[in-house]
């Protein structure tokens, strides 16, 4: 197989620079490809400057405005998008959830169709802590480590590197065959992050980017983490990790760095912060940003924890006994109780259904999007002990990482039967959006 160009040594980072709002000052620099044949960026600095500021517009062109009619589109969103598919889209050619072994220090790739845990990798050059991953529109993942890094694997073979020109690719084969740091050709870059621990890397998000109704071939990726008084968000180049923009926001003093993110259709990253927020809204095209503070629900009873988007591109939020709905056009919240309620994750799927972890039941929480109404506050999960992410697969099913069991659950979201359940995961944690689905139900929304 040739050899990508993104696995070579380059010899500058080209750093862009947004319209009226100066450019990063860091100048960092790019690592070659190590010994271990993966390409590795040199450690991204913490010095970068402020860019845009809490008034900035922030609030993306085309708010409201109306969504494309995809109908009967294909995997990619039309007809044509050959050797494309991923991403949870209906149509597609596969469909996989990635799941993080937090104190393994791996993340488990696992048909959803199957329930075959297909392959498993390490997460960073060290130990690792991965929790959160990210998958783009063409099924490629990130895979981010609370430790301070960032990496990419390839979901098919022949997008992985044959770094040692031995004529195949050597990849890990399943959940017992895990390769060395630097081993495994499907692992295509890491990028170390200055920021560990509670401050260390957590949300993580690709562009649905498109070209001519299309996955565009080399979308970007959002990560962020703390830096002392400020959450600094990198926005990296897909095939290689270079950072192209920086974004750094005055961070509260919380315990934790900002904990959670998404983009929307315009490309806007929006990122929560945990306990108490805030919520942020950093504009694609200017990287301008928006402080949105949360207010406390009428319970009272207020503790920010996950953060989804519904077809229209509106942050939906759980934690305690409340869900917190925000409309993006309007700048308005809704709330929703759930007694007894002890949220984690959440993720809307492409019925308007919002599926939450609730850790206080071990039970799943139903809400309707668009009447804002409580389903089913008790939805079970035979077998289920820590519930925490939530994502969706291509057909719509639930699926449930589950960390005291260290199990997943598949799960019939119209009979809310369990369909399959993976064993063999490692207290995993990750909450984040697993297959895609999400990135795929807000670039391809569905016609109503």
């Amino acid at each position: 197989m040739k050899l990508q160009p993104w696995m070579f040594a380059a010899t500058s980072l080209v750093l862009a620079s947004a319209s009226g709002c100066g450019s990063d000052p860091t100048g960092e620099g790019v690592g070659e490809a190590g010994a271990d044949g993966i390409s590795t960026l040199a450690s991204l600095g913490t010095d970068g400057g402020e860019v845009g500021s809490q008034d900035g517009d922030g609030d993306g062109d085309g708010d409201g405005g109306p969504k494309l009619d995809l109908g009967n589109i294909d995997a990619m969103g039309g007809g044509d998008c050959e050797g494309q598919g991923g991403g949870g889209i209906p149509g597609e050619s596969y469909s996989y959830i990635w799941i993080s072994n937090s104190p393994d220090g791996t993340v488990s790739k696992i048909n959803t169709e199957t329930g075959i845990e297909e392959a498993r990798y390490r997460a960073a050059p060290g130990v690792g802590d991965p929790s959160r991953t990210s998958v783009n529109l063409l099924g490629d993942a990130v895979v981010v480590d609370r430790s301070g890094g960032i990496a990419k694997i390839a979901v098919t073979e022949e997008r992985c590197v044959d770094v040692n020109n031995n004529g195949v690719i050597d990849t890990s084969g399943g959940a017992g065959d895990v390769r060395a740091w630097g081993a495994d050709e499907c692992v295509l870059w890491h990028v170390p992050l200055n920021a560990s621990g509670a401050f260390g890397p957590r949300p993580v998000a690709w562009e649905g980017t498109t070209e001519n109704g299309c996955a565009a071939p080399n979308p970007r990726v959002w990560v962020g983490y703390r830096d002392a008084e400020f959450g600094r968000f990198h926005r990296l180049n897909g095939n290689t990790g270079e950072t192209e923009d920086l974004v750094s926001v005055p961070w509260p003093g919380a315990s934790y760095g900002p904990y959670g993110g998404a983009t929307d259709k315009n490309g806007d990253f929006w990122v929560l912060g945990w306990s108490t927020g805030p919520l942020v809204r950093i504009n694609g095209d200017n990287l301008g940003y928006k402080v949105y503070q949360i207010p406390s629900p009428p319970s009272g009873s207020m503790h920010t924890y996950g953060m989804a988007l519904d077809a229209d591109g509106d942050p939906w939020i759980v934690g305690a006994s409340t869900v917190h709905h925000f409309d993006a056009a309007t700048e308005q919240w809704d709330f929703i109780e759930v007694p007894g309620g002890s949220m984690r994750g959440i993720m809307v799927d492409a019925e308007g259904r919002a599926w939450a972890a609730n850790n206080g039941t071990s039970r799943l929480v139903e809400i309707d999007t668009v009447t804002k109404t409580l389903t089913n506050a008790d939805v079970p999960l035979p077998g289920s002990v820590t519930p925490v992410g939530i994502s969706i697969d291509s057909d719509g099913k639930v699926w449930v990482v589950d960390q005291g069991a260290s199990m997943a659950f598949k799960l019939d979201p119209d009979t809310y039967q369990i369909e399959l359940t993976v064993s063999g995961l490692i207290s995993p944690y990750t909450y984040s959006d697993m297959t895609g689905a999400g990135l795929g139900l807000v670039t391809f929304p569905p016609t109503r």
